[in-house]
């Protein structure tokens, strides 16, 4: 009787046991989906540490309302991160679903790296009623690539402390390119022998700068950087070296700074050794965790009554050997990158702007201290449609040396860099 009672209670045992392994198995099966298993997609950016915490906590949003779906986040040094993407073009490998810079677009189409974007859930006619119109830039043969989830302008960030310390106005920055230059000359501190203790401006052509000469100081002296159809350079003008002068004379001349001084423009400007750099809205986030920096920001200085400023982005597009479910799910995902909910919180994070207008546009954010003077200046912000992005930087950054290290004239310099640039796109437009 005792060994009967011992048989049932392992019998009933065992059946309990096989009804908690069951319905373990069917939640299971629900966090899986309908078709039983779990998409995984690989999503590449380069590694920017705001960017990289913001994005794993997007990633759990999203696989919160896809449970069938899987996000993988890869990451990589921005100086690598180029040179990996390339190295993945040959194999067809790497991530489902990527983030390049706008600039580098038309490489990895040509290469056939990215896919279209479908019509049928991207359609050209909406993108372009609700993004900026600057995002057309991802737009290559009727199609488009790739889309960002932000975009980005450039600003004037200034030191208050340092501008009190020199006497000037601390809520009052320069408002006019001839201002800007006052200013600089009085925050500037060298030593005896000349060295720089202090700048009083960027003049760092690897970051910012060269987009400031390209699409501000040009368009402010009366000139364009490039023809209507992108497919000539026609800063080899007057207003090309007029800029090219204005710039290289802030160095040469007015002596507020230095290319590489304390490294790079943003040690300098975190560490207070640089009154004022002209950046870009993404650098609001890495400002503001340095603690003790009081500075502000405003749109850049004008120019004989005209306003410019640079637009730009990074953009998700969907690899070519992305098929079948992984495209269903890359697509998903990048449905969900250009969200308004992602495009606000990116904006809390990271300080770049929402890629859409109506978003962008409130006066919520239009009023902002801080994002306020990126948001106003993309109404009247250029995107330069970059072929080859590194090309058309180390132009004038080669223009820079040959007249500061080598004496040359400033239109020879010019005119070297543009017939260089010249000779790049008329390789590409040739080839369509």
């Amino acid at each position: 009787m005792k060994r009967n009672a011992i048989v049932l209670m392992v019998s009933l045992s065992l059946i309990l046991f096989s009804q908690v392994l069951f319905a373990a198995g069917q939640a299971d099966q629900a966090q899986k989906g309908d078709a039983g298993e779990v998409t995984e997609i690989v999503y590449w950016q380069y590694f920017y540490e705001t960017k990289s915490k913001l994005m794993d906590k997007l990633i759990e949003m999203f696989e919160a309302e896809h449970p069938d779906i899987r996000v993988v986040q890869q990451t990589f040094p921005y100086e690598q991160y180029n040179t990996k993407v390339a190295s993945s073009v040959p194999s067809g490998t790497g991530p489902n679903v990527i983030n390049l810079y706008y600039g580098w677009l038309p490489t990895y189409i040509d290469s056939g790296y990215l896919q279209p974007l479908p019509t049928s859930q991207f359609p050209n006619e909406k993108i372009e009623q609700e993004f900026f119109p600057l995002v057309r830039a991802a737009k290559f043969d009727g199609s488009y690539y790739a889309l960002p989830t932000a975009v980005r302008s450039l600003a004037l960030f200034w030191n208050k402390d340092l501008f009190k310390e020199a006497g000037l106005d601390p809520e009052r920055p320069p408002r006019t390119v001839e201002e800007l230059v006052d200013f600089a000359e009085m925050l500037t501190i060298t030593d005896k022998n000349g060295n720089y203790l202090q700048t009083g401006l960027t003049l760092e052509l690897r970051a910012q700068m060269h987009h400031w000469v390209r699409e501000v100081l040009i368009r402010q002296m009366g000139g364009t950087p490039y023809s209507d159809d992108n497919r000539s350079v026609t800063y080899d003008s007057q207003a090309g070296y007029d800029a090219f002068t204005f710039f290289t004379d802030l160095h040469l001349k007015n002596k507020v700074g230095m290319p590489n001084f304390m490294t790079d423009d943003v040690t300098a400007f975190k560490s207070g050794a640089m009154a004022m750099t002209i950046d870009g809205s993404f650098r609001l986030g890495t400002l503001d965790g340095v603690q003790g920096l009081n500075y502000g920001v405003t749109e850049l200085p004008s120019m004989n009554g005209i306003s410019s400023s640079f637009a730009s982005f990074w953009a998700n597009g969907i690899t070519s050997f992305t098929t079948g479910k992984e495209l269903e799910a890359s697509l998903k995902f990048l449905e969900f990158l250009t969200s308004d909910e992602v495009m606000s919180m990116w904006l809390d994070a990271i300080g770049e702007l929402p890629a859409k207008q109506a978003l962008a546009l409130t006066d919520e954010f239009r009023n902002n201290p801080k994002y306020g003077p990126f948001i106003r200046s993309l109404e009247y912000a250029h995107a330069t449609k970059f072929i080859d992005e590194s090309v058309q930087r180390k132009v004038w950054i080669d223009a820079y040396d040959q007249v500061v290290l080598n004496n040359a004239s400033i239109r020879d310099a010019v005119n070297e860099a543009a017939a260089t640039e010249q000779k790049m796109l008329d390789s590409y437009y040739n080839s369509k």
